[in-house]
């Protein structure tokens, strides 16, 4: 009974949608005081009619970006690992919010009502045609691979938000903390630098070309992947791990909420009698980063830079947890 009454509702609630969509666009083709349009990754014009109050982003990456840039009762929805600390550096912002989603469909997604919705060109796109058929303005945007991306997903994410000032700014802060993490890099002699390798659930990450890789170029570490050859995209097999011979493993930490043993993933490769030569295990250069700033794809990017710096250089590095650039005013 719950989940056709649950039905009938999201039916219900898209065809007031399509109705008033289609009201709208019978109404005339001038737009509306207050709208504005943006050209999203897709070369797609997007009409906002108005600054948005009911925003919903479809990756934890743009959550972070928007969490810089508007207020958190702007957001209707944020990903469900928001508030988890193995994986984010703004948990007590993604608990402030309090509607999580994972990987919602169309239907789910309209019936929170939001008057903006961003979606990755990684993600299931299919989506996107049917929510604009039902007047929801969407922003496709990159999947970021360096950080030349990010930026541009920062400011196509502050445009549609109706907060350009916010997002120039954002930028600028980034630039004086990556200006400030240079500043330090440059005083390491190259004979000390060290090679790393990472060790992710995401076994074909890690190579050339990934925003891992670029951190670790702009931290003065060398990406054992990287060095060999091996592309973002290509697994990284045991065999070239031996030839890689790093200083330094990272380890995973994410565990879905205490939902994944990550213990057994990382004995799969710390107890492997054929990887005991490796540098990283006999000098017990077996390191945990925090995930939530290596992997991150938003601003605080420049924070996956400082801590890749801080486990391989030390102290001078070192940063405390939850770190965040945000452009707004708390």
């Amino acid at each position: 009974m719950y989940k056709i009454v649950r039905f009938t509702f999201i039916t219900v609630l898209l065809l007031m949608f399509a109705c008033v969509s289609g009201c709208t666009r019978d109404a005339g083709k001038k737009a509306a005081p207050g709208s504005y349009t943006v050209i999203d990754a897709q070369g797609t014009e997007v009409t906002i009619p108005a600054k948005p109050k009911r925003i919903l982003t479809m990756s934890l990456g743009t959550d972070q970006i928007m969490l810089g840039l508007v207020e958190t009762d702007r957001m209707v929805a944020v990903n469900d690992l928001l508030d988890d600390p193995t994986t984010s550096n703004v948990v007590e912002l993604g608990k402030k919010v309090p509607n999580k989603i994972g990987y919602p469909s169309a239907e789910e997604i309209a019936a929170f009502q939001p008057d903006l919705v961003i979606i990755p060109d990684w993600g299931d796109l299919s989506r996107v045609a049917v929510l604009r058929d039902l007047g929801i303005p969407v922003v496709v945007c990159k999947g970021p691979r360096n950080l030349q991306d990010i930026k541009e997903t920062i400011t196509l994410l502050a445009q549609a938000a109706g907060e350009a000032e916010r997002g120039d700014k954002l930028l600028k802060m980034m630039d004086a903390k990556l200006a400030e993490i240079t500043a330090k890099v440059e005083q390491i002699p190259a004979s000390q630098r060290r090679s790393v390798v990472l060790i992710s659930l995401m076994k074909n990450y890690g190579g050339a070309g990934c925003t891992f890789d670029e951190a670790c170029k702009l931290a003065g570490v060398i990406n054992g992947q990287a060095a060999v050859g091996l592309k973002s995209g290509e697994v990284m097999t045991k065999e070239k791990l031996v030839e890689i011979n790093p200083d330094i493993m990272f380890l995973p930490s994410y565990n879905n909420h205490g939902n994944l043993d990550i213990g057994s993933v990382r004995a799969e490769y710390v107890d492997d009698p054929s990887l005991q030569s490796l540098n990283a295990i006999k000098n017990g250069m077996l390191i945990e980063p925090d995930e939530g700033y290596i992997y991150n794809c938003s601003q605080d990017f420049v924070f996956g830079v400082q801590e890749i710096a801080y486990r391989v250089y030390g102290d001078s590095f070192r940063q405390g947890p939850q770190e965040h650039l945000t452009a707004v005013d708390n």
